[in-house]
């Protein structure tokens, strides 16, 4: 199932679903963070998804980067929140939400790293060759609030 992402967009179709999902910033040992190329808009992103009824929050982050990379971690922090109302995500089959998202940092304590069906790539990515991966601005925006190193999570 293919998606579009919309921002700010006056033709965005209008959302009719609200998700909440959860994403990481999973770093190995050279600081360069996992990203996966989503095989459903060709784009980068961070790993993660919506939460189950069943999944806490930070559950979440876990459960969607063993599902999407093969890797277990271990949540370690908090990004921060990322709510914007001109956000909207439209899918083939009709869903168009709005996403709530926390986006955490993990580190890795376990797996190994493989390509799920969500993803067609998998890379540890160094900040300098962050700009020349096709991404949607909300996952950069995260990325950037996570290199900025703020004292607190973002609120957005």
């Amino acid at each position: 199932m293919a998606r579009t992402e919309y921002y700010d967009d006056p033709k965005a179709p209008k959302p009719n679903s609200m998700v909440v999902a959860a994403s990481a910033v999973v770093t190995d040992e050279q600081g360069r963070i996992l990203l996966q190329r989503r095989r459903d808009n060709s784009l980068w992103a961070l790993p993660g998804g919506g939460m189950d009824l069943t999944d806490s929050l930070p559950g979440t982050a876990v459960r969607e980067v063993r599902e999407e990379t093969g890797l277990d971690v271990e949540i370690t922090g908090i990004v921060g929140t990322y709510t914007d109302p001109k956000h909207v995500i439209a899918y083939t089959d009709g869903e168009i939400r709005r996403q709530f998202n926390v986006c955490f940092t993990a580190r890795i304590i376990g797996g190994t790293l493989t390509i799920s069906d969500e993803s067609t790539e998998l890379r540890f990515v160094p900040q300098e060759e962050l700009d020349t991966l096709p991404m949607h601005h909300t996952q950069r925006l995260r990325i950037q609030h996570f290199l900025d190193h703020r004292d607190q999570p973002y609120l957005g």
